[in-house]
């Protein structure tokens, strides 16, 4: 039997080395490289060998036409979007999310309405005995769902018990605890995560068994462990929220059986996680004044429209180098916003402290927010409030022209249902919506003339 070789693997990114060192070079990250086993195979590829022989498999053609994938639907409703309209049979979703986010809260609903609905459910939790997990059910009032709870970190026991209930939809909380015994590795470890994943999903597609694994995240809100474990699954799901705030955000980043950067809104509450059927007037909040520095963007989160507030302080400073505080927004986005209205407006806004933050918890990515975040620092700096019931969408380059963005028919919609008037967009867009009073800009200087003096004629949708 040929000796085991060790090889040190970082945890974070899992790059392999063949002797330990202090900081991995892949991810600059310190201390996390680990030693492992790696057992090397006599007469394998690595040593020149051959596969031998293997069977020929059946070639198809591009046309043809297939049946769409049969769907499990929870009755969730926003779960079930963000997973493109339900579990498919026979595939893998990974979800990640901080400690005490909720992801284990949300799995467990879920499982009990689709165990409501006649499907044979199973909940493995290789964190929390099962009466843990009993009683969060009760506190949640989903005592009398007939999900199947089981306890067991060992892969070996989880695949024969999987193997004789023969389930529907199985649930591994998490895949950071599980560990195979044919590996001489640690649970956690890139090798074990790595190994345990693909035994699963092997699994998932040979009984046609939807597999959900819960993940833990680096500090930085990756998933831990090996960057091929999401190029291994089928859909990847991110659980987002801050503590401070009772709104959570299920977002999508990867999904063969649906849209990407779908989101799902919850809002924490007694009874669990309980679904938003309006998020922008969760969002919005409660607006009846005027007030300086705020702006109404009006955005997408994959297919759906969402309308979120945009809050900014300038203050005078006394620091030899200004503060500059970000929540909910890139920012190195905000430092090239404010370059621009500096380097194209003259504002000298290089001397203030600056504070920029979305309410309610939220994330924004699209750069489609640049014309409501420049408007909110105009309007913070001038004192001047924006217009009441107005919304503000588009991007601002380098150069201080502001350029149209997409689905902007879907955003103005959306306003104009939430009761808002007018819209502030770039003056080049296609797509003409007639739903809201309009006010196009091609310049950012424009915007600035505007915010901080007289209001020029607005052009009618």
């Amino acid at each position: 039997m040929a000796k085991a070789k060790k090889t040190y693997v970082c945890q974070n990114c899992g790059t392999v080395y063949s002797k330990w060192q202090g900081q991995c070079e892949g991810c600059g990250e310190w201390n996390s490289i680990l030693e492992e086993a790696n057992e090397n195979v006599p007469g394998g590829l690595a040593k020149g060998g051959t596969l031998g022989k293997g069977r020929v498999i059946q070639l198809g053609q591009l046309t043809g036409e297939e049946a769409p994938p049969p769907r499990m639907i929870s009755n969730i409703n926003e779960f079930d979007r963000v997973c493109g309209g339900g579990l498919v049979p026979g595939s893998a979703l990974l979800i990640g999310g901080d400690p005490g986010i909720g992801k284990s809260t949300i799995l467990l609903q879920v499982m009990s309405k689709l165990a409501l609905n006649k499907h044979h459910t199973v909940y493995i939790s290789g964190e929390e005995s099962t009466s843990q997990v009993r009683m969060r059910a009760k506190r949640l009032g989903l005592a009398d769902a007939p999900v199947l709870l089981g306890s067991e970190t060992s892969l070996r026991d989880i695949l024969a018990t999987l193997e004789e209930n023969k389930p529907e939809i199985v649930v591994i909380d998490s895949i950071q605890t599980m560990f195979a015994d044919n590996v001489d590795s640690a649970p956690g470890t890139v090798t074990q995560v790595r190994t345990c994943a693909q035994e699963l999903i092997r699994y998932a597609k040979r009984q046609n068994v939807a597999v959900l694994l819960v993940g833990h995240v680096t500090k930085d809100g990756q998933i831990a462990g090996p960057r091929v474990l999401e190029h291994m699954v089928d859909t990847v799901l991110y659980f987002e929220g801050d503590r401070g705030h009772q709104f959570r955000i299920l977002r999508a980043v990867k999904n063969r059986f649906g849209g990407t950067d779908e989101i799902g809104v919850f809002e924490m509450s007694d009874l669990g996680l309980q679904e938003v059927a309006n998020p922008s007037s969760l969002f919005l909040g409660n607006r009846e004044s005027e007030v300086a520095g705020s702006a109404v963007f009006a955005g997408m989160e994959g297919s759906r429209p969402m309308l979120v507030e945009i809050q900014a302080l300038v203050a005078p400073s006394s620091l030899g180098t200004p503060r500059r505080a970000v929540v909910g927004w890139d920012g190195g986005r905000l430092a090239m916003i404010i370059a621009v209205l500096d380097a194209r407006c003259g504002l000298g806004l290089g001397g203030y402290d600056i504070y920029l933050n979305v309410a309610g918890g939220l994330k924004i990515t699209e750069p489609g927010a640049d014309l409501a975040v420049a408007a909110a620092l105009v309007s913070s700096l001038s004192g001047n409030a924006l217009p009441e019931k107005t919304v503000l969408f588009g991007e601002v380059s380098l150069s201080g022209e502001i350029r149209p963005v997409s689905q902007a028919d879907a955003r103005m919609k959306e306003s104009a249902k939430l009761g808002f008037l007018k819209a502030y967009i770039p003056a080049n867009m296609k797509q003409k919506g007639k739903d809201l009073q309009r006010v196009e800009f091609d310049e950012i200087h424009k915007l600035v003339h505007l915010v901080a003096q007289d209001e020029p004629k607005t052009a009618q949708g």
